[in-house]
């Protein structure tokens, strides 16, 4: 490797090691992000040990779901005994809302070193605390510190999250079923939190409160679990087209 390559890649990874910046990823992700997520799962474990399921399926659909929702729809529908087919593709189709995030995160992860199955592992990891964090994070991480900053501060939230999904298949009968629901609910709060928070340009804004105010509109009018996607079309276009008639061709 040339002196310049070297030096090329040293600058790349903002003068820190690989392991470095994994670590920094976890201890972001343990100052508060992997608490709100944690908490949020804990009404998941108590739902899977309503189900009927052991408390190992619990904390596996939390590794391999990795999404509250969706695991919520799975356990459910399997209380209710509805056919197996028909569980995967309202699973499938709840977690169409990811692919705008994973679209938007990944080639902030990529360089010209990362495989596609690194890529394809890290999609895994996109959740919506992990998306609006690594939006917030990233752009100020030097370029070949991204991927293992993103995996740092991903296993922890997945680690913190495994750990409140068997804290909750425990605690189920000691919790009250709206407790177990108002936790679930933190994460979208906290998710709504962060997005205001990062909202710096007029469009960022627009967006926000047509996904606000069109909501409730598209959840009661829209396609059963697509309402989500039918918001984001609806609400995304509305506020380009504003920002572009307001501000012009500068938004």
């Amino acid at each position: 490797m040339s002196e310049s390559a070297v030096a090329s890649h040293v600058e790349d990874l903002g003068g820190k090691s690989r392991s470095q910046w994994f670590w920094a990823g976890a201890w972001s992700a343990m100052r508060g992000p992997m608490l709100v997520v944690a908490i949020s799962l804990i009404g998941v474990g108590g739902l899977a040990r309503d189900a009927g399921f052991s408390i190992d399926i619990a904390i596996a659909s939390t590794i391999l779901i990795w999404a509250g929702p969706a695991q919520v729809l799975f356990f459910g529908a399997v209380a209710a005994k509805a056919s197996w087919a028909v569980i995967a593709l309202s699973i499938s189709i709840s977690s169409v809302r990811f692919v705008p995030m994973v679209v938007s995160l990944l080639p902030m992860l990529r360089t010209r070193r990362t495989k596609l199955i690194t890529l394809l592992f890290a999609a895994h990891f996109i959740a919506v605390t992990v998306w609006a964090e690594g939006m917030r994070r990233l752009p100020g991480i030097a370029r070949d510190g991204r991927l293992p900053y993103f995996f740092g501060f991903s296993f922890i939230c997945i680690l913190g999250t495994s750990l409140s999904t068997a804290l909750g298949y425990v605690l189920v009968g000691e919790l009250p079923m709206a407790w177990a629901a108002g936790l679930l609910f933190m994460s979208p709060i906290y998710f709504i939190a962060t997005l205001v928070r990062n909202a710096r340009q007029p469009l960022d804004r627009y967006a926000l409160a047509l996904g606000l105010v069109l909501a409730p509109f598209t959840e009661a009018f829209a396609p059963k679990g697509l309402d989500l996607v039918v918001l984001g079309l609806v609400g995304g276009t509305g506020a380009w087209v504003i920002a572009r008639s307001v501000h012009g061709r500068a938004q």
